[in-house]
């Protein structure tokens, strides 16, 4: 991870010619013209459970932040939903409280805040009103289920089946993208119908609806755009041409004007309208979040980092090529950097159980009364004393992909306590980060991973989950690899920044990727693990996994 304030410490350099430098040339000339005064760069991190702003100095360090937790739905078993006005109020308080509190503590942020950067949980299905701006129905959540059925019918009548849609997008048929929530809406929700017939409906991801009324809305002529980062997860953007893919429109009955501009991930969007705590302040950033911990990780081709949030998440950066995977990995965008830079693709593995897991031993058993109380808990034991715990409460995503699948715990025993469950329940993260590694590391291949002098494949680590040190050296050991964490575990939002200041001329690629520091202020976690006993585990985990399949249709009453 690269070290922000040992980054910019001193004079911004210049950084290398690549495809855009032309185009920003006007930038750097703003870099210098900016180096005497205060500024601020500003980071909307739009969760699955909770927003937060956080504000950036010029040396990247975050001096203020608010965070806001919001409303979860469980209206159905398998269904998630959260409210896009709920979402709206969260942004809005968080933006004035972080700014109350840099102010209070002596920074010109209202003379400085040059640039705002928004990431936000991918895939979550929004769709609203154009003449009105009212949601027509709740926010479809990423790891809702309800799609199933909509899923199995097209696979059954579409050709290539389940993998029909992937030589264009990168994607299987799964619950998970948004074009089968979008497919949902137009087929249960009648306002949905309507507005799509009579031409009224905007779709989009919590990006696009946040954007539309941060610029705006109905009031301002809000803009409906979203990045190549968040298109990518829909299902329906062409990989290689970054533009909606019109046999598939054709294909699924979704009216090609309901959709947004597809623009890239670190260009000026828009300014923020009157009625918000920063009006004229442009957006100039916008990644899906997994895409901005990639950016917040500086992760070249052949480097990968995997995200612990409520799912896990790891990407590795291909490059300029997008690889197929042919182990149960999904091809997707890494970022683009501007209009003109080159695309960066990556291989993507997706978890939809990790932190949520403790959540639901905290919240739904009452293992815990909070989720720091897992670590100390976990290591009053010295192993799972054979337990294995599968958090496949709606389904199990990479490398996978069986929506059959429900949550298992097993080898269970009347030795077996609280303290060998809290520990199963961090393990299962990691194998499943493991799981995900290993199809990776077939895909790509020698060729195209990274390794350090020693020969090894380093991950890098990063999200809420990653200050438990038990849970980091149990993936460390599970991989056979070293793990590293870098100071500020906060790297969806600073990915975020990056991009907006990168557009607006606060700082270069160079800066961002070519430090020379990355290496300081990380904690590197070696594997300590036996190689006999990881691979009895391994063994014993994959036994596990296959309990949880075909168990869908278990009775409810």
């Amino acid at each position: 991870m690269l070290l922000p304030s040992a980054l910019f410490s001193s004079s911004l350099r210049p950084r290398r010619s690549s495809a855009g430098d032309s185009a920003k040339e006007e930038n750097v000339r703003e870099q210098e013209n900016m180096s005497d005064e205060e500024v601020y760069v500003g980071s909307i991190d739009q969760g699955t459970t909770s927003t937060r702003f956080i504000l950036y100095d010029r040396s990247a360090r975050a001096i203020a932040s608010h965070q806001v937790e919001f409303t979860q739905f469980y209206p159905e078993a398998g269904w998630v939903e959260h409210d896009p006005m709920e979402i709206l109020e969260s942004v809005k308080v968080c933006l004035a409280k972080a700014i109350d509190k840099a102010t209070a503590n002596g920074y010109n942020v209202d003379g400085g805040l040059k640039a705002i950067g928004l990431t936000n949980q991918r895939e979550t299905t929004l769709v609203w009103s154009k003449s009105t701006g009212c949601p027509l129905y709740n926010a479809i959540v990423w790891m809702d289920a309800r799609t199933s059925s909509i899923c199995r019918k097209l696979e059954q009548e579409l050709p290539g089946g389940r993998t029909h849609f992937v030589e264009t997008c990168g994607l299987p048929i799964s619950t998970y993208f948004s074009a089968v929530k979008l497919l949902w809406l137009k087929e249960n929700v009648d306002a949905v119908k309507v507005a799509m017939q009579k031409g009224d409906a905007l779709f989009g991801t919590v990006d696009t609806w946040l954007i539309w009324n941060l610029t705006g809305g109905i009031n301002g002529g809000g803009l409906h755009v979203t990045d190549v980062s968040n298109a990518s997860r829909t299902m329906l953007m062409n990989l290689k041409t970054l533009d909606w893919d019109q046999p598939t429109l054709y294909t699924l009955g979704i009216p090609a004007e309901s959709l947004p501009k597809i623009i890239s991930n670190s260009e000026v969007i828009g300014k923020i309208a009157k009625g918000w705590p920063i009006p004229g302040v442009p957006i100039s950033g916008c990644l899906g979040d997994q895409h901005a911990a990639m950016l917040g990780q500086a992760c070249r081709k052949g480097e990968a980092k995997s995200t612990y949030g409520t799912g896990a998440f790891i990407l590795l950066n291909t490059g300029e090529e997008v690889i197929h995977s042919k182990h149960g990995l999904l091809s997707t965008l890494a970022f683009k950097l501007g209009p003109d830079a080159p695309t960066n693709y990556a291989l993507e593995g997706s978890i939809a159980i990790a932190g949520a897991a403790v959540q639901w031993l905290r919240d739904s058993l009452g293992v815990i009364s909070s989720a720091s109380e897992i670590e100390d808990l976990a290591m009053s034991v010295d192993s799972t004393g054979g337990v294995y715990f599968v958090p496949a409460f709606n389904g199990l995503f990479a490398p996978w992909w069986r929506e059959d699948a429900r949550g298992v715990c097993i080898g269970i025993t009347r030795f077996t306590n609280k303290s060998h469950i809290a520990r199963a329940v961090l393990e299962s993260m990691c194998f499943q980060v493991k799981d995900v590694l290993d199809s990776m590391h077939k895909d790509a291949g020698e060729k195209g991973e990274a390794k350090n002098e020693k020969g090894e494949f380093l991950l890098r680590v990063d999200g809420g989950a990653t200050v438990n040190n038990l849970l980091m050296q149990i993936q460390a050991d599970l991989l056979g690899n070293p793990v590293v964490r870098p100071a500020d575990i906060e790297t969806t939002a600073l990915g975020a920044a990056y991009a907006a200041g990168l557009a607006v001329g606060i700082w270069t690629e160079n800066d961002i990727f070519n430090s020379g520091e990355r290496a300081e202020n990380v904690t590197t976690f070696h594997p300590r693990l036996d190689e006999g006993v990881r691979k009895s585990k391994l063994d014993s985990w994959c036994k596990a996994v296959s309990r949880t399949f075909d168990l869908a249709d278990l009775c409810l009453l």
